[in-house]
């Protein structure tokens, strides 16, 4: 067994005179490999388009669907960190590492299976449920470990780990970038749009070859010697965006690769060894041991009579009585909110840059630039940890968190009144606006993971803090679902109506030209990803708005009603009641 032997908890406590310093690269190696969730978004485009690779077709899955499997990963993330607290206590960090290591790079490598196999509810699986406990477990451990080591600078060590969270998709983004173009392969080009023979059939587009270029995409054969086969249409301005060499017009599904599978199966791998690895190397303190020249009753008691804000308590609350405080419950929600506000733009922030301007702007926003979003979302997210933290210090928790969801709510408000200009006006000038807001939010997300340990400890004391987070990180779970989705389900009807009010645009005569199907197939063209915006566009009469960069903006307001309710529930807390106090 793991907690017994050379894994047990009593072989990892470190001999005297061990340097603490030698903990710090573990724990933050641990959380640089499943930080790299936050890249997940960095995926979406390649998993919406697995068959048709240059396009979406009727057989690849639907962004609302590719995007639950983030939302799985951190629900689990969330109810397995809070589970594996007393476990930690029993079995010490490196079995729970290893673990840790053994679900995050194997969920992984079982996931990149799914993908060859195109089997989502595998991928669910392996990524989200799988993957996502190896998250929660790997996110408790070190935190806990450097804790233990560092107790004169207790806010310093979690900072390292959970920084080390927030950065995880700095590296994890170009690289998964880099493996994707590495191992991606342009499927089969018929020619243009003119020179091929097409015919739709419910909803999905075909062309007829020779049967002599048959390939394994073929759906049936026709009479005259001729292979009937499922293809994609590209325009211009899509070919433009995935590329320089790429030419508009018909490819054939299931002839070329994006890259998908083959990247998990390295990135799985490769997290499964070092997560691990660094493991192994995790040491804890003997019972009673202490920093030299550390006094904890005196920097405790130092720490109380500096503080600034009448919430610091010098008492402290047993974990299970601060379930029966409304102070608990608030902070649930605050955090519960602010996090559906964040995560729900992470899961599809490259999808999202590539949507508002990809169409507008289409020589600076291209699927390099929109990666590079991604990557600096984490260095926000990464920088807002620290930050904010440090100013919470000098003015208070609560203070801290009007911040955040004061000045949140008008940044979301801010985003589509950007994407109404870009409509109106595509100049870089509102990408740049819209950059600096997007990482002036990813700061207070960032911030809030931060901030919320500071403020448990500041209500219920500092001897129970670490089970009373790890209960508080069920509203993580929870804003796991609700961001995507939230983010996806408005998306997705404000797409539906665009499409519709364009395709009124059309004389009949032409979309029957265009699409092959009358204008009354429409839901069934839209489902089979025949019929899109961008195709649209070329057929509305000239003029007309592209819709494309305000499909975001019901969403944005959502998110901004959610930081003004956690507002309120911020401005409810108060000092918890000496009732709830432990006996000295």
């Amino acid at each position: 067994m793991l907690s017994s032997g050379f894994f047990s908890k009593e072989r990892i406590v470190a001999p005297e005179g061990y340097n603490r310093w030698r903990v710090p690269p573990a724990s933050i190696a641990i959380h640089l490999c499943i930080g790299s969730v936050y890249a997940w978004s960095i995926f979406n485009p390649a998993l919406v388009r697995l068959r048709g690779v240059v396009a979406s077709s009727s057989q690849d899955w639907t962004l609302s669907q590719v995007v639950w499997v983030f939302t799985v990963a951190i629900v689990f993330l969330g109810f397995s960190a809070a589970i594996a607290g007393k476990w930690l206590e029993r079995v010490g960090p490196r079995t729970v590492g290893i673990v840790a290591g053994v679900l995050w790079g194997g969920g992984m490598i079982l996931g990149a299976v799914a993908i060859w196999l195109h089997q989502l509810w595998l991928l669910y699986l392996g990524y989200g449920v799988l993957g996502g406990c190896g998250l929660g477990l790997g996110y408790v451990s070190p935190v806990s470990t450097l804790i233990r080591w560092f107790p004169d600078r207790r806010g310093m060590a979690a900072g390292l780990a959970i920084m080390g969270f927030g950065g995880g998709a700095i590296l994890a983004t170009p690289v998964q970038e880099l493996l994707m173009r590495r191992f991606a392969r342009t499927p089969t080009y018929l020619g243009t749009i003119d020179s091929v023979s097409l015919s739709t059939v419910e909803g999905k587009r075909f062309a007829d070859i020779n049967s002599t270029s048959a390939n394994p995409s073929a759906t049936n054969s026709a009479t005259g010697g001729s292979t009937r086969v499922e293809i994609v249409a590209i325009t211009q301005s899509e070919a433009s965006q995935l590329g320089p060499g790429m030419s508009p017009g018909i490819y054939v599904v299931g002839t070329g690769s994006v890259g998908a599978a083959e990247t998990f199966m390295v990135l799985g791998s490769f997290y499964l060894i070092v997560i691990v690895f660094a493991s192994m190397l995790y040491r804890i303190p003997a019972v009673g041991w202490k920093p030299a020249g550390w006094d904890p009753g005196r920097l405790s008691q130092a720490s109380v009579n500096k503080s600034k804000t009448s919430l610091i308590s010098a008492n402290h609350v047993d974990a299970d009585q601060a379930l029966k405080t409304p102070q608990f419950y608030l902070l649930w929600i605050m955090l519960c909110f602010n996090v559906t506000a964040g995560i729900g733009v992470l899961g599809v922030a490259k999808t999202m840059m590539t949507e508002i301007f990809g169409t507008a702007l289409p020589s600076i926003v291209t699927s390099t630039f929109a990666a590079t979003f991604v990557l600096m979302t984490s260095v926000f997210n990464m920088i807002g940890r620290f930050f904010w933290a440090s100013v919470s210090d000098a003015i208070g928790r609560r203070n801290t968190y009007f911040i955040f969801f004061g000045a949140g709510a008008l940044l979301y408000c801010s985003i589509p009144w950007i994407a109404w200009q870009v409509s109106e006006s595509a100049t870089w000038i509102w990408l740049a606006a819209f950059y600096a807001v997007s990482m002036l939010i990813f700061t207070m997300y960032g911030g809030g993971f931060a901030t919320i340990p500071a403020y448990l400890a500041d209500l219920f004391g500092t001897q129970n803090v670490g089970a009373i987070h790890g209960r508080l990180l069920t509203a993580w779970s929870v804003a796991g679902v609700l961001g995507p989705v939230a983010i996806t389900a408005l998306r997705e009807k404000s797409l539906h109506d665009a499409i519709a009010k364009l395709s009124n645009q059309i004389p009949s005569e032409q979309f029957q030209s265009a699409f092959g199907a009358p204008l009354s197939e429409l839901p069934l063209l839209v489902k089979n990803k025949t019929v899109t915006i961008a195709k649209l566009l070329e057929l509305v009469p000239p003029g007309t708005q592209d819709p494309t960069p305000t499909l975001y903006n019901t969403t944005m307001f959502l998110m901004a009603m959610l930081l003004v309710a956690a507002l309120l529930a911020n401005s409810a807390v108060k000092p918890v009641h000496q009732k709830h106090h432990m006996e000295s």
